[in-house]
């Protein structure tokens, strides 16, 4: 990968890894907000179990989100350090380079369209 590639991924990912810090961030406070309340009491309980039960659904969203947030910023950590060093857009099964279109669309990724391919044939089968 030439310098200026480099450049241009890294500068992709940390703002990718600043928008999901922030969101993330978003997302917990609301998360904490809400169980503060619950825990202080101070929430208003209705009567309608309907309402309860979409209030733990909301909270159960919430949570997987903040989830799936989380783990996908391990994987934006986990590529800023691949360029750190030197290993970023190399696949991590046949050592090819990851096209960069393929980098453009998942800045994440560690396997080349073919071998992704494979992984997938390996998983159906």
């Amino acid at each position: 990968m030439n310098e200026t590639d480099r450049k241009f991924f890294e500068a992709l990912l940390k703002e990718k890894y600043a928008g999901m810090k922030r969101d993330l961030g978003t997302l917990e406070s609301n998360l904490m907000r809400v169980t503060s309340a619950e825990s202080s009491g101070e929430l208003i309980y209705s009567d309608h179990m309907s309402d309860l039960g979409s209030d733990a659904i909301e909270r159960e969203k919430a949570f997987m989100f903040a989830s799936r947030d989380g783990a996908y910023l391990e994987q934006l950590e986990a590529a800023l350090q691949r360029i750190q060093a030197g290993s970023y857009g190399m696949c991590r099964e046949c050592g090819c380079h990851i096209p960069r279109a393929r980098l453009e669309a998942v800045p994440t990724t560690q396997v080349c369209v073919p071998c992704k391919e494979k992984q997938q044939e390996r998983k159906s089968a």
